[in-house]
């Protein structure tokens, strides 16, 4: 302190030549205070002159000026020190006439580096009790204090009071409100920065590009670039680099190139900036391009040269030079780079090599939750669900916090894997987390269940939804297509249109609820927006559009449609021989199959369930023989269940009975009930009733409470009239307490779903369906047809009242389109069951009575009545 004092004794007295008063000023010209202008002391106190009061006077002048530097100077010497503690107290204790302007901001300097809020807080509050004047100076320093302290409120109230032309704080400011999201607030600032008469530096236009490029403002960036060249801040590499960034987030590939072209003296921030704008709008291989000619000019790298072309060569699967980069990487010292290793976890991920992801993440010397949630969503890539459960229970015992995007990989995980306790796990962690606020959260919930079948789950999150967005609704009209619940799907998707704008993706999940109901006129509708919107060239869309027609009935529009398709893949040639297959024209679908090699897409699994389906139901026995021998000799893939099902099927329905029951026995894998039930309807149509006992054991073993193999066992003994087998078959589903499924048919007439079911006389029309049915009944034993009891399983009552009132659901809605469609107009008609074979007569008959053509979808395929004939040919 003495030390101190001494050096502020030597410090000369400023004067104003100007001025007549006396002040005392600090060496940087603030005022201090002024002195007394009386000078002479009472004689009566000092026997002292005239003389000697003006030499006592001033050696008490210099006093107090002697003190009050020593204060500042202490005050300014914490602040060197750090000491801010001290320093606030010294500024506390100290009067206002002590303390010079350098003062305070030498405290509030301290505060700010040290991001003392409270501290800045005590000081605003001196200066407030000292009446000081907050002008230009002093209100920019406290501006500076609360905005480094994270005060942005406070920081702009005093911004707003003081006039001010320092560009710097204008640009902290505005960096401040960028940084928090609020660009709009940033780019307010910097109209009225403009309006002002402030020019910008480079820092402003930069600042202001980040913004615009944020606010995807491709206009406004252009006018910008206008202004930077008008003030010859074109050459300035730093706006420049800012601008090529800002172009690319707005899409504005060429403007970019062209800014990067001109750009005499490129740093490595402008080519870092060429390659990262080339990734983030899909053309990493440009990007690529860009890194070799960086290479060849002998531009050095850095860490964010190496991120961005890693990122490229995970997008387009360049695995050697993600390697080659790895390594160069490790001799650059970058070994210890987390996010450096984080991309390299994503690359090796996204290239297929998981053991090289696993490899970066078990040396990285830190893990962060990026880590963790890129090595899951490797495993969850590779198709290793369990093992991304398993990493993601890891995670959480090492007392990591996942965020959003690791909660997301994981709920994807249990959607792939069907874990739907586990996913109500993490719903759980999510709920006490208080995740459930974030929509991609949300919507991978809502995903998982209805992959899960839970769709009652999925819709009470979609129902607490605040603010839905396109994904919410397509999944959940994806949701409800997929777990077979059309009619939802169709009413959300209603109810969507009065909120949101249907996309491509929402035609590809609305379409297979149409064609879930047979809703044919629903899907034109369909298909006509797709058509106005464009949306056909998207692969799913035409896929989905082309599924629809071929369950509604319109194989041929559906071939038309299959043939614009200029690029087909797999599950569009599958789609269009399924269709041909369950129209029964197997033929047709061999040669789409042949056609499909042709074009050099191998068949999968999926394929030659749909091929052997078709010949399964054209009766293509030996075609069908040559396609499944020919799953494993030509393309290395061996026969699933659904594939001996088909070929049991398919035996069965050319009458081969015990080859059927031979290739049962010697198959690979254990049969499961579906393949004994194939063998058990062909006892019934071949009237086999012992051997159809044998295979009930077999069914009766594998699904005891299945009612559907009880019935067809029950029509095979009444197909041969043993009714005490019948009526101990009815006490056994009895005791049971078993339910046959309710038959029920449907058909759209004028865009309304009419709806029956067997034995219905609630419909207005029902008698008139009944008077036209029992007109056909007449013709029908006129022409020597006679009803066999073959639905054993209703009772007598019942019976008779099926047989009064020509009953089954599928010849009442047929006599409803014959009766309500003008003559000409196609009857289609969808049942949720397989048709029986009285409605299958009934049907041919109408056709030929009525002259319309009937198209009947069942459970199993589609029936196309004309002219008394059906397209299935007895194979159904």
């Amino acid at each position: 302190m003495s030390k101190s004092i001494a050096m502020l004794s030597t410090w000369p007295t400023y004067h104003n030549p100007n001025n007549n008063s006396n002040y005392a000023k600090s060496p940087n010209c603030f005022f201090l205070f002024r002195q007394s202008t009386t000078t002479c002391l009472s004689p009566s106190n000092f026997d002292l002159s005239c003389g000697s009061s003006i030499f006592v006077s001033a050696t008490l002048s210099e006093t107090a000026h002697n003190v009050t530097v020593d204060k500042n100077v202490q005050i300014c010497k914490f602040c060197e020190m750090g000491d801010l503690r001290n320093a606030v107290e010294l500024l506390k204790s100290a009067q206002r006439s002590e303390l010079e302007l350098n003062s305070y901001c030498s405290v509030l300097q301290l505060c700010a580096e040290r991001k003392s809020l409270e501290d800045g807080k005590r000081v605003h509050s001196i200066i407030i009790s000292n009446g000081m004047v907050i002008d230009a100076v002093l209100g920019a320093k406290l501006v500076f204090m609360y905005v480094i302290c994270g005060d942005l409120v406070e920081g702009r109230r005093i911004f707003d009071g003081i006039l001010n032309d320092k560009v710097f704080l204008w640009n902290l400011l505005m960096s401040e409100y960028a940084k928090i999201g609020n660009y709009k607030e940033s780019v307010g600032l910097f109209k009225k920065m403009q309006e002002s008469g402030i020019r910008g530096d480079s820092y402003s236009f930069t600042c202001i590009l980040k913004c615009f490029a944020a606010l995807a403002k491709v206009r406004e960036c252009k006018r910008v670039h206008g202004y930077i060249l008008k003030l010859g801040f074109g050459s300035y590499n730093a706006v420049v680099n800012s601008l090529i960034a800002a172009y690319f987030k707005c899409g504005e590939v060429e403007g970019a190139r062209n800014l990067f072209d001109k750009l005499s003296d490129r740093d490595v921030v402008s080519w870092n900036s060429m390659i990262s704008g080339c990734v983030m709008n899909g053309l990493s291989r440009n990007g690529l391009e860009f890194f070799i000619q960086m290479l060849n000019l002998g531009v050095d790298v850095d860490s964010a040269t190496l991120v961005n072309v890693l990122v490229a060569c995970a997008n387009v699967g360049n695995l050697s030079l993600g390697r080659a980069l790895h390594a160069c990487g490790v001799k650059a010292g970058f070994s210890e780079d987390v996010m450096i290793n984080n991309t390299l976890l994503d690359m090796y991920s996204k290239c297929g090599n998981l053991n090289g992801a696993t490899d970066v993440f078990v040396k990285m010397g830190e893990t962060t939750i990026v880590s963790w949630t890129s090595i899951i969503a490797a495993y969850v890539r590779e198709g290793l669900y369990d093992d991304a459960i398993g990493l993601f229970d890891e995670m959480r015992s090492k007392g990591l916090r996942p965020d959003i995007y690791t909660v997301t990989s994981i709920v994807h995980a249990c959607a792939c894997s069907n874990s739907l306790d586990k996913g109500r796990d993490v719903h759980n962690y999510v709920k006490k987390n208080n995740m459930g606020s974030s929509l991609p959260v949300s919507n991978a919930l809502m995903n998982m269940y209805a992959k899960c079948g839970s769709m009652e789950e999925a819709h009470l999150i979609f129902s607490h939804i605040p603010v839905k967005d396109i994904v919410s609704w397509n999944t959940m009209i994806g949701g409800y297509s997929q777990n077979s619940l059309p009619n939802e799907a169709l009413e959300l998707f209603l109810d969507m249109q009065k909120h949101s704008k249907p996309d491509d993706i929402t035609m590809a999940c609305v379409l297979p609820a149409c064609a879930g109901l047979a809703a044919l006129e629903k899907g034109r509708q369909i298909h006509a927006h797709i058509l106005r919107k464009g949306y056909f060239s998207d692969l799913h869309v035409a896929c989905a559009l082309v599924d629809m027609y071929v369950k509604c009935g319109l194989l041929v529009l559906a071939q038309q449609l299959f043939d614009m398709i200029p690029k087909k893949d797999l599950i569009t040639w599958t789609v269009m021989i399924a269709g041909y297959g369950m129209h029964g024209f197997g033929v047709e679908a061999i040669s789409t199959f042949e056609k499909m090699r042709t074009a050099g897409i191998e068949p999968e699994e999926s394929s030659f369930t749909s091929i052997l389906y078709a010949c399964c139901h054209s009766g293509l026995l030996k075609e069908g023989w040559k396609f499944f021998y020919s799953m494993k000799s030509e393309c290395n893939i061996m026969p699933k269940l659904e594939h001996y099902a088909c070929m049991v099927d398919l035996l069965v329905r050319t009458g081969n009975l015990s080859k059927a029951y031979k290739l049962i026995q010697t198959m690979p894998i254990k049969p499961d009930a579906k393949i004994w039930g194939a063998l058990l309807s062909g006892c019934r149509i071949n009237h086999d009733v012992e051997l159809a006992e044998k295979v009930a054991e077999h069914i009766f073993e594998l699904e005891p409470e299945n009612t559907r193999y009880y019935v067809l066992l029950a029509n095979v003994y009444a197909e041969a009239e043993k009714w005490e087998e019948v009526k101990t078959l009815q006490r056994k589903i009895g005791k049971r307490g078993l339910k046959k499924d309710q038959g029920c048919s449907w058909i759209e007439v004028e865009g309304k779903l009419n709806i029956f079911v067997a034995g219905d006389t609630s419909h207005p029309q029902a008698q008139r369906i009944d008077s036209l049915l029992r007109k056909l009944r007449m013709k029908m034993n006129r022409g020597g047809y006679s009803n066999k009891m073959r639905y054993a399983l209703i009772n007598v009552d019942d019976m008779k009242k099926e047989v009064l009132l020509c009953g089954h659901s599928e010849k009442l809605a047929m006599a409803f389109g014959v009766l309500n469609l003008p003559s000409g107009r196609t009857v289609r008609v969808t049942k949720n069951l397989r048709v029986c074979g009285d409605c299958h007569e009934v049907g041919k008959l109408m056709s030929k009575t009525t002259r319309m053509e009937i198209v009947l979808r069942d459970s199993n395929r589609f029936h196309h009545f004309k002219d008394g004939l059906c397209s299935c040919r007895g194979f159904w």
